[in-house]
């Protein structure tokens, strides 16, 4: 089950990736809930998704 809520997190922060408000309030979410080898995993996954969209950048504060 924990997969299936790692790749449902990724779907959410696409979907949302319209409005970086939107956006950071569901990283912040997801950094939360998921397992530590999980958010390493949606780190990477982060920073390849926002490469060419500098409007969600604002986000990577969150993760450390």
């Amino acid at each position: 089950m924990a997969r299936a809520m790692f790749e449902y997190t990724k779907t959410v922060l696409k979907k949302v990736s319209f409005n970086s408000d939107l956006f950071c309030k569901e990283l912040e979410k997801a950094l939360n809930m998921l397992l530590p080898f999980e958010v390493k995993e949606l780190t990477i996954w982060i920073k390849e998704y926002t490469a060419n969209k500098p409007e969600l950048y604002a986000c990577m504060y969150l993760i450390k």
